[in-house]
């Protein structure tokens, strides 16, 4: 029996598996117009069914991609040509998610380590996300006497005193070392405090957790049959929710339930049976629950979305539509993002009402971490060069990023031979695994951690001294946030990007 892991799941199964949730039979495939194979052979292409507007099929992993296919898993359009999942591109077409997708010559070779072939395409309204890098972006120089807030141009209008709270909740921000609120929270919490719904538009690591949680706690507090729901794209991000809430509602008797993958779903429906007012969770695993049973959605007066945009990015625009929909219509609900990309713009069409839009974003990366290159020549030399870096005392608690689950594992049992204590994250592993590797990292037991961008969004590490991009990444959006992780709290960090 296979046991299907809602979080993890990679983009090309989720259309599949979802013929299978909703009709309970394995969906027959059914083969494109112009049929598609992978052009070395290795693999024949293949149709996942979708509409009937591709012309061919898909090759998953090929290593020239399609010469003839297209896969078109939630388009009118379609694409005319092919989607290779690996190194190579598609040679007659494109990728298709939306009513346009991309047509014509030159299609797109997958998400990883591949690019758009040169035959060009028009771009659909809903394309892929994602800017190309220019290695421009990669660089900024920070003053040495720069003193940098998060947004500098923005004035505050209160104070936390200031806010009609409950005063037991105040005592709790107050203890928590909370004085003035970040520009979010300034905006954000006297609008839910009035019970309005809202759309926080900021970066990460920007306080948006506690700009939701504050009005949503003093919501319970005042009417405690209140019940309320709360989606994230990531396990972390949503333990770092769990525990935010915490601490805000120490001695309150208030109790959330945290349902994330990678832990026992029946520990999580025993604790659903037991009285609380908080449910925390990601996306798949709550819809999970509710599939067997376990959980009853329309009991749930508020909801929140963070980091929308990456649950959009990660494929759980459907699951995220399916359980808005069983929520009673009537609720309070707070979405926040770093981008409104179309998807996240119908979801606020279609489940909000009268919202007010707080939008704080100022620019792109924070302005006080350090950006620079590192042109280390071939890919063999990067683990030399990232060995020479790390025994420099200046770097004192380090993020590397790499882009696959495979190559994480082996940079850091390499670093671990070489004398150097690291330990690794990403989708594959336990999530007690995972939360080991990340308090040790946070407890300074650990000098560097290697990730995949599961560790990009959300997560809150005190003094990271260095982010180092051992791979690009793919998109912009994703470098912004790898090293959001570093230069927080006004605090100065570098960012380094290993380049051939």
């Amino acid at each position: 029996m296979v046991t299907l892991n809602y979080d993890e799941l990679e983009f090309r199964f989720r259309n599949y598996i979802i013929m299978i949730e909703y009709t309970g039979k394995r969906p027959t495939p059914r083969p494109g117009n112009s049929g598609g194979s992978s052009s070395n052979g290795e693999r024949p292409g293949k149709s996942f069914g979708g509409p009937p507007s591709g012309s061919g099929g898909y090759a998953p992993r090929s290593s020239s991609g399609d010469s003839g296919g297209g896969y078109a898993p939630r388009s009118s359009g379609g694409s005319s040509g092919g989607y290779s999942r690996s190194s190579g591109s598609s040679s007659g077409g494109g990728y298709s998610r939306s009513s346009g997708g991309y047509s014509g010559g030159g299609g797109f070779g997958g998400r990883r380590n591949s690019r758009p072939s040169n035959g060009g395409g028009n771009r659909g309204n809903n394309a892929l996300r994602g800017s190309k890098i220019n290695i421009a972006q990669l660089i900024h120089k920070v003053e040495e006497s720069a003193i940098v807030t998060t947004v500098p141009e923005q004035v505050l209008e209160h104070q936390f005193k200031d806010f009609l709270i409950d005063d037991r909740l105040f005592q709790n921000i107050h203890k928590k070392g909370y004085i003035s609120p970040t520009p979010i929270q300034d905006k954000a919490i006297p609008e839910g405090l009035k019970g309005r719904d809202v759309i926080g538009i900021a970066n990460t690591g920007t306080g948006k957790t506690a700009a939701f949680l504050i009005p949503l706690i003093d919501k319970v507090l005042k009417d405690r049959s209140q019940k309320i729901i709360i989606m994230a794209p990531t396990r972390e991000l949503a333990m770092q929710i769990q525990d935010e809430f915490i601490g805000f509602t120490r001695g309150f008797n208030m109790h959330s339930v945290l349902c994330i993958g990678g832990t026992n779903l029946h520990v999580q429906a025993r604790k659903i049976k037991m009285p609380f007012n908080f449910l925390i969770g990601t996306p798949g695993r709550i819809k999970d629950l509710y599939m067997r049973r376990f959980l009853h959605l329309d009991r749930f007066q508020s909801v929140v979305l963070d980091e929308a945009d990456r649950m959009v990015d990660m494929g759980f625009i459907t699951d995220i539509r399916y359980i808005l929909g069983l929520l009673p219509k009537v609720r309070h609900s707070f979405f926040f993002t770093a981008t409104l990309e179309r998807d996240v713009e119908q979801l606020i069409q279609e489940f909000l009402t009268n919202p007010v839009k707080i939008s704080v974003k100022m620019r792109e990366t924070s302005a006080n971490v350090e950006q620079d290159i590192i042109k280390v020549g071939s890919q063999d030399k990067k683990m030399e060069v990232l060995q020479e870096l790390l025994i420099k005392p200046v770097f004192e608690r380090v993020l590397v990023f790499v882009n696959t689950k495979h190559k994480v594992e082996k940079v850091a049992v390499q670093l671990r031979r070489a004398g150097v204590l690291a330990d690794s994250i990403h989708g594959d592993k336990s999530q007690g695994a995972r939360q080991r590797a990340l308090q040790a990292f946070k407890d300074g037991r650990l000098k560097v951690l290697v990730a995949t961008d599961v560790a990009a969004r959300g997560l809150d590490i005190p003094n990271v001294s260095h982010v180092i991009n051992f791979d690009v990444p793919i998109h912009y959006e994703d470098y912004v946030h790898r090293i959001g992780r570093t230069g927080r709290a006004d605090k100065k960090g570098v960012a380094l990007t290993f380049i051939l």
